[in-house]
């Protein structure tokens, strides 16, 4: 089974123009920790490189002494509570470790050149990390453009719209140490892995899918789900194309077996430090698997990700527009049906199954955050599903779309700069309310805001920490 045949792509201009715009955007990024989240991903990667342990009790005594943990119940969870290993909670993964580690090293390195504290808590190591998160949300970008383009479809500007208009923006550039960069960016590799590894589904695209699967999983936890989606569109090709049952099996196997040897540093971490080889116990007492939050996480006032993210909406409508734009295969018969739909089919189960495990978390509303931060996984799907209907939509409807998109960044970009200078109160987060000050107040401060981003970011911490 093949894929449709590569669409022209954006041209070496367009990258170069991309690659201009990342680069002058880095010093938007803002390069600090300061969240428990930050803070628990940030101890992997500074225990395993300077004391070789998963002991945090220092990681989380340093941040805290200092001020930068002192949100309601760090100390009473982090610096007394222990597992039943007798360490510290750790409830983070080591998938953002493993990609900071050559950022980190390089922060190392700076270190050692200016003089700095070489204790892996200094400016350099912290900014390596931020800037680190911040490039993988540009290849997450990257790489999203890159799957619609293998799907039939130019992206860029489906690209820079998902950019621009989801909390992808807020967690490169606001808040980076979160593992949310991370996470886009460990998806859309897989997402285009799997593109690739469908044209022939032979045992070695399978063997580098399920390696990248246990990049993804050990990254954010919940990240797994996105394996239904090439599992589905595996089980659609086998029906189609029948006869190689033998390749595929070791095809499975090779999958299988790449996913475990290298999901293997994630096992032997819980293990160590829950003494058992899954997550802490209170990750799966907080979980209610018939997800009673699931119209909530995508619709309250409050919190819903289609409130904070309109974009969103428009972009997994686009799932839809799919078979339409994916018309002009020349095969005929179920090899046809599998082609066309399959690729629909697998990304909108990955949307569901995000929704699903987003409305089954006891903290659903993840109060206190940017926007439902939890889909920033779903970046590559947005990327796709905007694109599709762009191509799909004529005339008046084109223009429809696109005058959409353009509100929806907006919108995005306003309650971000909203949030990020407290205009927006964090405690009470109803981003309908602050309708007003995005399209009225925002506006009129903007020259103000600018000058104090570009020459006094620090009065922003200063008058409004940005803590949890």
């Amino acid at each position: 089974m093949t894929t449709r045949p590569i669409a022209a792509g954006p041209s070496r201009r367009q990258w170069i123009l991309f690659a201009c715009l990342f680069a002058l955007s880095l010093p938007a990024v803002t390069p600090r920790i300061y969240s428990s989240d930050e803070i628990q991903y940030f101890a992997f990667l500074r225990s395993f490189w300077f004391d070789r342990d998963l002991s945090f009790e220092n990681e989380y005594r340093y941040f805290y002494d200092r001020g930068v943990a002192r949100s309601e119940g760090f100390h009473e969870t982090f610096l007394e509570r222990t597992t039943d290993t007798g360490r510290r909670i750790n409830f983070g993964t080591i998938g953002c470790a493993i990609l900071w580690s050559p950022f980190y090293a390089a922060g190392h390195l700076a270190a050692i050149a200016s003089g700095a504290p070489r204790d892996g808590f200094s400016a350099p190591y912290i900014s390596a990390v931020a800037y680190g998160s911040a490039f993988y949300g540009f290849l997450a970008i990257v790489l999203a453009v890159r799957c619609a383009q293998r799907l039939g479809v130019t992206a860029f500007g489906g690209g820079l719209a998902v950019w621009l208009g989801t909390p992808l923006l807020f967690y490169m550039y606001v808040a980076p140490p979160f593992s949310h960069a991370c996470s886009g960016f460990a998806v859309a590799l897989f997402t285009w892995t799997w593109l690739r590894a469908r044209d022939r589904w032979s045992p070695a695209g399978m063997a580098a899918l399920g390696a990248v699967g246990a990049l993804m999983a050990m990254t954010r936890e919940q990240d797994v789900f996105f394996i239904a989606g090439p599992a589905l569109d595996w089980l659609l090709s086998q029906r189609a194309d029948r006869g190689h049952g033998r390749r595929s099996v070791l095809a499975v196997l090779a999958a299988a077996g790449c996913f475990l040897a290298l999901y293997t540093p994630q096992l032997v971490a819980y293990k160590i430090l829950n003494g058992h080889f899954g997550p802490h116990a209170s990750v799966a007492n907080k979980m209610k698997w018939y997800a009673p939050h699931a119209l909530q996480v995508l619709g309250s006032p409050e919190h819903g990700f289609f409130v904070w993210t309109p974009l969103a909406a428009v972009a997994l409508l686009g799932l839809f527009a799919a078979p339409v734009s994916l018309t002009g295969d020349r095969v005929s018969g179920a090899r046809t049906l599998a082609r066309r739909h399959a690729v629909p089919l697998a990304l909108g189960t990955m949307a569901l199954l995000q929704i699903y495990i987003g409305g089954s978390v006891d903290s659903w509303t993840v109060a206190g955050g940017f926007g439902q931060r939890r889909f920033v996984a779903l970046t590559t799907v947005m990327v796709i599903g905007l694109s599709w209907l762009r191509a799909a939509a004529a005339g008046r409807a084109r223009w429809t779309v696109d005058a959409a998109i353009v509100v929806a960044v907006y919108w995005n970009l306003a309650l971000t700069a909203e949030f990020a200078t407290g205009l927006m109160d964090r405690q009470r987060l109803e981003p309908a309310r602050n309708a007003y000050d995005a399209f009225v107040t925002l506006p009129r401060m903007a020259p103000t805001l600018a000058s104090r981003y570009l020459f006094d970011r620090q009065s922003f911490y200063r008058a409004h920490p940005l803590s949890r």
